[in-house]
């Protein structure tokens, strides 16, 4: 439409006018100098017509048809002046030079052009966008009003949901909450003969990569209806308006198919609590979002068998008008999984893998790895299998080895071994030394959790060396288990002091002291595990982040600062009284370390003996004592990355993600 357009406005204002364009050098040698111009007209400025005498058309240089002729010129005052140094130099009088004339032309054609393009070209984009919208859209009807439409995929019986409850491990018991919603799906009648009404949604809230929306595709899976997804953030535009409309037509959709399942991903892009931040912007679009939402979940009739199911890693920071009973009534959290989870996961995604024959029977290797992947979640085991698959590949291996799945959890928590950051000797000796440390102390403190490696090898970002331990799936943390925890991680940087001096303490421990005083604090201000605070909570580390003030007094915020201090310098002079009486136990370690850089828990057994708590029974131990083999593999890296000292930039050593991620497992106990 568009192009024909053009092609008639270029043949109206081009095509008729069959005089042909010369430039200046043309002009003045074949009509100027040889005297054949009888006039000139300057036309709007720009063009020069040439008009020549009636005797000349015999002579005319190259034929024009009719013999009109013309050029283009920049200024009229330039052309001014090279005409009138041109008619000098042939000796022409000047009552003999030639006429200029001029006028101004206006093109109807132009005209039309130039008022209305602008409008075509705006009512053409518009058009085309229609288009675009209309197919991408899937069902075309609305043009490019379908901005306004749901951007929801649609899972059905042609597009069958092949992921079943088989196929989602680690969460039994979220498993039984959800069942509920797929048998009303499935038997309605069966409760609504009882006077049941099935609950309008659930929540599903947990931390990332726990199998929030596997679970929720399982739901569907096992129910045989069709699923509608769609993410949070899809609902937010920049245009006014357009993020309730999508949930108008959401539901309308829903409604269309029921029995069906909506599920919204990320339901904190819209659903957080109102009345924060202020009102600026966008914010009130994404509250007109939440409020269409509040509005159509609470206008179901109990006859539209449409639930509704939402994940979020952050539930509170979500409306309470959300969260309400005929909303959202059910909450299910879905946590990381503890060893008999992980087992199943891993039997799960063990299952396309091509194993080696070498390898124990699956559920004999799954129970394995579930026990050297504690804290691990759905989506981190996932990772681990694929990472083995990808490095038996790299290896040319015709099957996944053991030795696979160790280096793919090395490289899923601390990374690939820095093998081009050679250290220097002394280096070298201040890491064995650290880490001895943290070996000796986690040793022979009762509460430490058991040891598996120790390792000099830098490794990841920072890491220049670490200590791998097993801790089992603990829920609750006493007083001397913390205290122990606090001692083990201070004992780096204590042997640097002990063996080096306090003049030579390096920036290795960086990384031990943000842990201990995160842990001390929390300990103190929010567990009321601390006599002179008493036993209060202020809400840790997230009471302070939440407000843009402390929820405690400045004198209090003094007592507490005294108090952290106080509890971290009484583990220092604890540690450091261990480490003095265990003096010869790390000098042992720190040179088996530096002949062979990775010990394992046999070789601790070797050096020092058993751990002198016979009477402490520990899941992990047990298991260790029962698989003493474990120990001469090479292990993978640990849960609580001890970063060595920083490189020579004085560059801070960042702490592995994973080790954070491990670490915060406490907080929220």
């Amino acid at each position: 439409m568009l192009g024909s357009s053009f092609a008639l406005y270029y043949y109206l204002s081009n095509g008729s006018n069959t005089s042909r364009e010369i430039t200046w050098q043309e002009f003045r040698n074949a009509f100027l100098d040889k005297g054949l111009v009888d006039k000139l007209v300057v036309v709007n400025q720009s063009t020069v017509r040439v008009q020549l005498h009636s005797n000349a058309t015999g002579t005319m240089y190259p034929s024009a048809g009719g013999g009109e002729y013309h050029f283009t010129i920049g200024s009229v005052e330039a052309f001014e002046r090279k005409l009138d140094d041109a008619q000098k130099e042939l000796g022409i009088p000047s009552h003999e030079r030639i006429p200029v004339s001029y006028k101004e032309e206006v093109s109807y054609v132009g005209s039309l052009v130039s008022m209305f393009a602008p409008t075509v070209l705006f009512v053409g984009f518009l058009w085309w966008m229609s288009r675009r919208a209309g197919g991408a859209g899937g069902g075309g009807g609305g043009g490019i009003f379908s901005i306004g439409k749901s951007r929801a995929k649609m899972f059905n019986k042609d597009t069958d949901v092949k992921v079943k409850f088989k196929d989602v491990a680690g969460m039994d018991e979220a498993k039984e909450e959800i069942m509920e919603f797929v048998k009303f799906l499935k038997e309605p009648a069966q409760y609504e003969k009882l006077g049941a009404k099935i609950p309008r949604g659930a929540i599903l809230s947990g931390p990332p990569g726990t199998g929030k929306t596997l679970l929720a595709k399982a739901t569907a899976g096992e129910a045989s209806v069709p699923f509608l997804s769609v993410s949070g953030s899809e609902f937010v535009e920049m245009f006014v308006g357009v993020g309730s409309s999508r949930v108008r037509d959401l539901f309308s959709s829903a409604k269309k198919n029921a029995p069906c399942i909506i599920f919204v991903d990320e339901i904190d892009a819209i659903g957080k609590a109102r009345g924060k931040g202020g009102n600026f912007g966008g914010n009130d679009e994404r509250e007109s979002t939440l409020n269409q939402l509040l509005v159509e979940m609470d206008g179901f009739g109990t006859q539209e068998h449409v639930v509704v199911l939402a994940g979020t890693n952050r539930p509170d920071v979500l409306d309470p008008a959300l969260m309400r009973p005929g909303r959202f009534d059910r909450h299910i959290a879905i946590d990381r999984p503890d060893v008999s989870g992980r087992k199943g996961i891993f039997m799960v995604h063990l299952g396309p893998l091509k194993l080696s024959t070498e390898l124990p029977p699956m559920d004999v290797l799954a129970q394995k790895l579930a026990v050297l992947t504690p804290g691990f979640s759905g989506a981190d085991i996932a990772n681990v299998c694929n990472e083995a698959a990808l490095h038996a590949a790299r290896k040319a291996h015709e099957a996944v080895f053991e030795a696979d799945f160790e280096s793919a959890i090395e490289r899923v928590i601390a990374g690939l071994e820095r093998k081009s950051r050679v250290l220097s000797p002394e280096e070298k000796k201040t890491v064995a030394y650290h880490e001895a440390g943290h070996a000796v102390c986690g040793w022979f403190l009762e509460h430490a959790d058991p040891l598996l490696k120790v390792s000099i090898i830098p490794r990841g970002v920072g890491a220049l060396g670490y200590a791998q331990y097993l801790p089992p799936d603990r829920y609750l943390l006493s007083t001397p288990q913390m205290t122990d925890r606090i001692c083990m991680t201070l004992g780096g940087r204590v042997s640097e002091e002990v063996f080096f001096g306090t003049e030579n303490i390096t920036t290795g421990a960086q990384d031990d002291l943000q842990k201990i005083t995160r842990m001390a604090f929390e300990a103190c201000a929010n567990y009321g595990m601390n006599d002179v605070i008493g036993p209060v909570s202020y809400g840790g580390r997230e009471g302070t982040k939440e407000g843009w003030t402390k929820p405690f007094s400045e004198k209090t915020g003094e007592m507490l600062d005294y108090e952290v201090r106080k509890m971290i310098t009484t583990a220092y002079d604890r540690t450091r009284t261990l480490l003095i009486k265990h003096r010869a136990d790390v000098e042992k370690v720190a040179k088996l370390l530096l002949e062979k850089e990775v010990i394992t828990r046999e070789d601790m057994i070797s050096l020092l003996g058993k751990r002198p708590f016979k009477g402490k029974s520990d899941d992990m131990d047990k298991w260790l004592d029962e698989n003493p083999s474990l120990g001469e593999r090479s292990a993978p890296p640990p849960l609580e990355e001890i970063p060595g000292p920083v490189p020579a930039d004085d560059t801070p050593t960042p702490a592995p993600v994973a080790t954070a991620t491990r670490i915060e497992d406490f907080n929220r106990l």
